[in-house]
Parts: C-alpha cells; sequence; structure tokens
C-alpha cells in the first residue's frame, strides 16, 4: 500500500473513532420533542441527558488518559467501546427520563475512550510538526457526523422512532470497532513502569498540566469550542418549538451548519501554510466575539427571522474548524510520554466546559435565542481574553527553559 493511501485510512479509521461521541451527540436531537413526549417529560429536562453525556465523556477520559499510557491504545479501546455498545442498547429500551439521563451517562463513560484513544494515537503515529495537518483531516472527517446525524436521526425519528436512533448507534460503534482493531496502527505500546496508583496519576496529571502551553490553549480552546454547545443545547427547542419546523427540517438545518465546520477545516490547511498556529487561534476568536456581540445585540432589541439567525449561526460557527485542531495540535505538542494523560486533560476540560454550557442553557430555557447566543459570546469573549493574557507567559516559559519539544517552531 502507498504511504498516501495508507495515511488516508489511518486518518479515516482515526476520525470515525473520533465521531463515535460527535453521533451521539447529534443523532438524538431531532427526537427531544418525540422523546418527551413518549416519556410524559420536558424537553428542558431531557436536555439534560445531553449534559448527562458531556459529564460523562469528561470523567471518563480522566479514567482513560492513564489506562492508555499504561496498557497501550487497543485493549482500553475495546474494552470501553463495548461498554457504549450495551448501554445504547439500554438507552434504546428506557421508559423513563431519568434512566435515559443515567444510561447516556454510562454510554458516555465508555465511549469517550474513543477521543482520548484517536488524539493520542495521533500523536504516536504523525511527527510533531504535522499534527496539526494531521488534526484538521480529521476535524474534517469529524465535522460531517453533524451533516448526516440529525439528518438520519430526524428521518429515523420521524418514521420508525426514537428508540431505533441507539439501536443504529451501536450497530455503527460495533463496525468502527472492528475496523479499529484490524487496520489500524497500534500505537505505543504498554508501559509497565507507569503506575496506576491515585498517587502516581494524578502525578502524570499534574506535570502535564503544570505546563504553560498546555494550560493556556487548553483552556481557552476549551472554553471557544464550549461554545457550539450551547447550540447544541438548545436548537431542537429553538428550532422546532419556536420557529416550527419538522424533524426532517431540523436535520437539514443542522447539517447546512455543519458546512461551516467542513469549509473552515478545509481552509486551515490552507492557512496553515501562511500562518502560524497561534496567529489563527487569536483570528478566529476575535471574529468569533464580534459574531456574537451581533447575535446578542439583535436578539436583545429586535428579533431574528429563521434564516437570519440560520445565517449569523453559520458565520460564528465557522471558527470551530480554524480553533479545534490548531488548539489540540498546540496544547499536546509539548508531550511524548504522557500523550494519553494529555489527551485525557484536554478532552475532560472540554467536556466539563461543555456540560456547564448546556446545563446553563437548560436552566436558563426560554423560547427566546437569547440564552443561547448569550453563552456562546461568552465562551469565545473569555477564550480569546485567555489567550491574550496566556501568550506572554507560554513566550516567557518557553525562553527560560527547556521543553520536552521545541515549541517555539509551533509558537
Amino acid at each position: 500500500m502507498a504511504k498516501s493511501e495508507s495515511k488516508f485510512y489511518i486518518i479515516l479509521l482515526l476520525g470515525a473513532l473520533a465521531t463515535i461521541s460527535p453521533f451521539s451527540i447529534d443523532m438524538y436531537l431531532p427526537g427531544f420533542p418525540a422523546i418527551a413526549a413518549d416519556l410524559n417529560t420536558t424537553i428542558d429536562k431531557v436536555q439534560y441527558s445531553l449534559t448527562s453525556y458531556f459529564i460523562g465523556i469528561a470523567i471518563g477520559q480522566l479514567m482513560y488518559g492513564p489506562l492508555l499510557d499504561r496498557f497501550g491504545r487497543r485493549i482500553p479501546l475495546g474494552v470501553g467501546l463495548v461498554i457504549y455498545v450495551l448501554a445504547s442498547m439500554v438507552c434504546a429500551l428506557t421508559h423513563s427520563v431519568e434512566s435515559l439521563i443515567a444510561m447516556r451517562f454510562i454510554q458516555a463513560l465508555g465511549g469517550c475512550v474513543s477521543m482520548v484513544a484517536a488524539q493520542a494515537l495521533v500523536r504516536d503515529i504523525f511527527p510533531v510538526n504535522k499534527t496539526a495537518q494531521a488534526f484538521s483531516m480529521i476535524t474534517l472527517v469529524i465535522a460531517v457526523s453533524p451533516m448526516l446525524a440529525p439528518t438520519v436521526g430526524g428521518y429515523v425519528t420521524a418514521t420508525i422512532g426514537w428508540h431505533w436512533v441507539f439501536i443504529i448507534l451501536a450497530a455503527i460503534t460495533t463496525l468502527i470497532l472492528l475496523c479499529s482493531y484490524f487496520f489500524l496502527p497500534a500505537g505505543k505500546g504498554p508501559n509497565p513502569s507507569l503506575s496506576l496508583k491515585p498517587k502516581a496519576v494524578l502525578t502524570n496529571f499534574y506535570l502535564v498540566a503544570r505546563h504553560p502551553q498546555f494550560m493556556v490553549y487548553t483552556l481557552a480552546g476549551g472554553l471557544s469550542l464550549a461554545a457550539p454547545f450551547a447550540y447544541i443545547a438548545a436548537s431542537p427547542d429553538i428550532f422546532m418549538n419556536t420557529y416550527h419546523v419538522t424533524e426532517q427540517q431540523y436535520g437539514w438545518i443542522f447539517a447546512i451548519l455543519a458546512c461551516a465546520m467542513i469549509g473552515s477545516t478545509q481552509l486551515n490547511h490552507i492557512f496553515l501554510k501562511f500562518f502560524k498556529s497561534e496567529q489563527i487561534i487569536r483570528l478566529t476568536l476575535l471574529y468569533q466575539v464580534v459574531v456574537s456581540i451581533i447575535l446578542v445585540a439583535v436578539t436583545l432589541y429586535s428579533s431574528w427571522s429563521l434564516y437570519g439567525l440560520i445565517f449569523m449561526l453559520f458565520l460564528f460557527l465557522c471558527g470551530q474548524g480554524l480553533i479545534g485542531p490548531n488548539t489540540t495540535a498546540l496544547s499536546l505538542a509539548p508531550f511524548e510520554h504522557h500523550a494519553g494523560s494529555a489527551a485525557a486533560l484536554l478532552g475532560a476540560w472540554r467536556m466539563s466546559a461543555g456540560a456547564i454550557v448546556s446545563a446553563l442553557v437548560s436552566m436558563l430555557h426560554n423560547p427566546s435565542p437569547l440564552p443561547m447566543v448569550g453563552v456562546m459570546a461568552f465562551c469565545a469573549s473569555v477564550g480569546l481574553l485567555i489567550l491574550i493574557s496566556g501568550k506572554a507567559v507560554v513566550r516567557i516559559r518557553a525562553r527560560k527553559h527547556d521543553v520536552e519539544e521545541d515549541v517555539s517552531v509551533l509558537i
């Protein structure tokens, strides 16, 4: 197999692994009204099943990081995805919103291993100066999921019922697991010298967290990437109840907005030839702050038409395909021996921020888009503030101390 062809299949499989959680988040969104009606509850309570999923991902990634470093990539990956498949089947059979919320948490605990493993495998397989491009290509694969998942979920819900969404998720994940086992490189092998005792695990996390480059780009990137979770949590109610679109129409709206991330991911390949990752992140955050302020201002003093709101959300979401891969690459760049732990902390913070954002939108729930766009503006603004204030710290530390990788090339 040619080297370029091999690289293509590796990226495709890593992207497929990383899409498990996005599919799990997006595919059942059109079913929120049907789930609420079937389980005799309200949409805002169903939204907490989304929050519980984010919490499960955040906690699970902290577990899998040390496990992936200690036992290698394959064994934890297999165990986690089996848990995901079993939990998905139970979600399909649930008869109460409380049970759904609990099982979504278990589903996330299992499925989140794919996110950590995919990031760690990129660090294993690709040289450090190529990871931003690799993450961009994986992000492109991931970006297809919000185009397909809600659209498929809308038609599945309308034709055979929301329960089948979880059965389909279980089947897709089983297929991805089999393909990964047989065709994906194993990556970094087991390291018996790494202890799984709580003190040792916490020490590894501390060594990662104390690195200034990791902290700046993880915090800034995590907050800015949490902004779309406000949109994800609020959009089913806003579009289907306020603007009265159908499940199928909502799926197509979600797919159109997903094109924003796909397009910007493609642009990132071009931008990286002329700009450094840090420059791309800073300008993109500034752009998102401006767009989100416009969203808030018009929502406060007037109202959005359906097409006007879709257009402005599209503009805002264009930034996600630029921020995600670049902040991920800069966060993980300094680490070789603790890539799993670094990826776990990175993912845990992002999902924790997403859980907080989705819960906040649920608590502030009203028929207006204001809670959604207000939280999006807050995330982008604080992310930019962290980046600007932390940039000086990263540069000073990079000059004063030797680091594990030459971060000056990246910064």
